[in-house]
């Protein structure tokens, strides 16, 4: 009798939040976006690859694409510049690895995973990140490189709607409804869970703000016992209801499924807050759950007998 299959899985989102017409006029990029990065994770798993390894490929893909706001695609604060944040969790050993403020470096979540590995720290920012990138001879780039026209226009735009001068910002302007992210949560032949997520933060936010993507219980959580889990929407709120680790102890303590907690975490938890918010999850026996309150969340997946699926509304 053949041995049994072993289930493995890809779970990968590309942000949620408010429709767009730029989303609207480039869906099918957004579809094939997904897409690559679902198969490039699924391939890692399907070679016997560790998970951690594969939501680092998943989150790659995303991070390399013009249209995603994480990498080459992020965001422009409100002085005309990148900073970027990403995070990553293996739920075997529940070590972790995040960067904020990063600037020129090409893959964030690559750098979060070296720290996770390579290091004592967990989480490195600013300059100190970009220093550790460079000794260790990570890739990086220009800034012209991660300016693409769409993110230039977007911060023209809300400048010129807003803004008398940008660099007085109050701090309660940086939660404006223009946000992204992408992230992804895998399980591997061997039974382990990780996540991972990456932002390239909010439009013309106050220099310095940091979200929620690469606060790890907020955005991005893996214990192999609960789930894995990749949030997205308005940071502020993923990191005040502490959103991924909130699900995890709905699977933990309520015992619910991982469909059962991301709804009730995301739809009667915070059923008050006025943002968008989302999520995806992953269980060690190849459970998916998914749940967004905004109009739109960009996710697929990929796993053992299921069909692939890739979805950006409801």
């Amino acid at each position: 009798m053949p041995a049994k299959q072993k289930r493995i899985a890809i779970v990968v989102h590309g942000g949620a939040g408010e429709d767009s017409e730029f989303l609207r006029k480039h869906k099918k990029e957004y579809e094939k976006g997904i897409e690559k990065a679902m198969n490039a994770g699924y391939n890692v798993l399907a070679k016997n690859g560790s998970a951690v390894d594969a939501v680092e490929q998943a989150v790659i893909e995303l991070e390399n694409s013009p249209i995603f706001n994480a990498g080459r695609g992020s965001a422009l604060n409100a002085l005309g510049q990148v900073e970027m944040d990403a995070a990553i969790m293996d739920g075997k050993t529940m070590n972790s690895g995040a960067v904020a403020l990063l600037q020129n470096v090409k893959n964030p979540i690559s750098l979060a995973k070296a720290i996770m590995l390579n290091t004592k720290y967990r989480f490195l920012g600013a300059h100190g990140a970009l220093d550790y990138a460079k000794r260790i001879h990570t890739s990086l780039e220009p800034d012209s490189y991660f300016i693409t026209e769409y993110q230039y226009d977007e911060y023209a735009k809300k400048v010129k709607e807003e803004f008398l001068d940008t660099k007085e910002i109050a701090l309660d302007e940086i939660n404006q409804r223009y946000h992204g992210t992408v992230g992804a949560v895998a399980l591997d032949e061997d039974g382990n869970l990780a996540a991972s997520t990456s932002t390239g933060g909010t439009p013309n936010a106050k220099e310095g703000r940091i979200g929620d993507s690469c606060v790890i219980g907020a955005g991005c959580y893996a214990n192999n016992d609960r789930c894995a889990i990749s949030g997205t929407g308005d940071g502020e709120f993923l990191i005040k209801s502490v959103l991924a680790h909130s699900i995890s102890a709905c699977i933990a303590y309520k015992k619910m499924s991982v469909q059962e907690a991301c709804d009730y975490v995301i739809f009667k938890e915070n059923k008050k807050i006025d943002g968008d918010i989302g999520a995806i999850c992953l269980d060690k026996a190849g459970n998916i759950g998914i749940a967004f309150n905004s109009e739109r969340m960009i996710r697929g997946y990929k796993a053992t007998g299921k069909r692939p699926f890739i979805k950006i509304y409801k």
